[in-house]
């Protein structure tokens, strides 16, 4: 008995059948990063968890040797490491069907798409990583209808997305692409890069 999934050539034995439509998302009201975490954001938050990992070990260690006041303050050095952690995880851009939402360490701002007035590509100097260094990038920006702009969204040079070109533009053109199906203006495209 063959077992085509077993084989090199199992594709040309069974025929694919492939929809001319894109795949639907499941729930568009619920909030979705339009991209991956990235590997310096996913490694960042790594460390934080094995650092969380040893102050709870060490809690353990003090506990054991009765100093219970240690313990507590390992304990709650422990949970804000991992509460940290886990922030730094889902900072980023969200989207749904009813708007844009910009989470970043110590606060999260959300706009109706109705809000929006336009979302756009733009070169200017951006953070490396973050941090207060800057380098010449890209930004993905998000204009108000009323009020000031938005902070930058995405950056070419973000944990998300440092050396990591193609995954910035998908994910540049996906927020676009959002903003321009939910009722905003035509997406307007920077020079790229």
């Amino acid at each position: 008995m063959p077992l085509p999934f077993l084989t090199a050539d199992h594709e040309l034995r069974a025929p694919v059948e492939v929809s001319e439509e894109p795949l639907p998302y499941a729930d568009r009201d619920r909030w979705r990063r339009p991209y991956r975490p990235g590997p310096w954001r996913v490694g960042g938050a790594a460390v934080l968890l094995l650092l969380a990992a040893y102050l709870l070990i060490s809690a353990v260690v003090i506990v054991l040797v009765g100093s219970l006041a240690g313990a507590a303050a390992c304990l709650l050095t422990a949970a804000a490491v991992l509460a940290l952690a886990l922030r730094a995880l889902r900072v980023g851009v969200w989207v749904s069907a009813r708007g844009v939402r910009q989470v970043q360490l110590l606060r999260t701002v959300t706009l109706a798409w109705s809000e929006v007035g336009a979302v756009r590509t733009v070169q200017q100097p951006v953070r490396w990583l973050g941090l207060p260094r800057t380098v010449q990038g890209q930004a993905v920006l998000v204009e108000r209808r009323q009020g000031p702009a938005l902070r930058m969204l995405v950056t070419d040079r973000s944990a998300d997305f440092l050396a990591k070109p193609g995954a910035f533009e998908r994910a540049a053109d996906v927020l676009e692409g959002w903003a321009h199906e939910h009722g905003g203006p035509h997406p307007h495209r920077g020079p790229r890069g």
